[in-house]
Parts: C-alpha cells; structure tokens; sequence
C-alpha cells in the first residue's frame, strides 16, 4: 500500500497519479499498487515535483516497522528517525512565559 499527501501536485503529476490510485481528498492518493510498481511510482514523483509539492508518501514494506516514509520539497510536517524508527514530527509553537 502507498499513501501520497502532497501540498500541490503539478497538472501532468496529478492527472498521472490517478491511473494507479484513488483520491479521497484533494492531493491525497491511496493505491494498493505491488512493491515493484510503488517503487517506480515514487521515484517518479520524487524527479517530476518541485520542491512546493510538499510530498510526505508512505510505502509498505516488509520488514519492521513495516512502512517508509518518503518526503520532498517543504512538507507541513518534518521526517524524523529515533532509533531507526521514522515518525512524522508535530511542529509546536514556543508557549512565551509570563
């Protein structure tokens, strides 16, 4: 399984996307595509969106923690790794003491 959350997706990308995936909500694609295929979707969208894209995708794999997490260009949301775990980080504004 491969989700894709994309700030804004180029015409030609979108337009693409949907021959494999389904979009429930705008720049937002869920396909059950097999490994071989996800691997040539992402590294398609990793060469053909610019940095605006804002894309997090996340892929299924096979091993623990059974997924990977893809990202390019500003996401809204930062990749992090703990201990070879990839989690996504919540930013959170500084709370000025009185």
């Amino acid at each position: 399984m491969v989700v894709v959350i994309a700030n804004d997706l180029p015409p030609a990308v979108r337009g693409r996307m949907k021959l494999w995936f389904v979009e429930p909500r705008t720049n937002i694609f869920v396909s059950g595509i097999k490994d071989s295929v996800a691997d040539d979707v992402i590294d398609y969208l990793m060469k053909s969106c610019p940095p605006s894209s804002g894309l997090l995708v996340f892929q299924r794999i096979n091993k623990a923690p059974g997924y990977k997490i893809w990202g390019s260009g500003d996401p809204d949301k930062e990749i992090g790794e703990i201990s070879g775990l990839q989690l996504i980080i919540e930013k959170t504004m500084a709370i000025a003491s009185s």
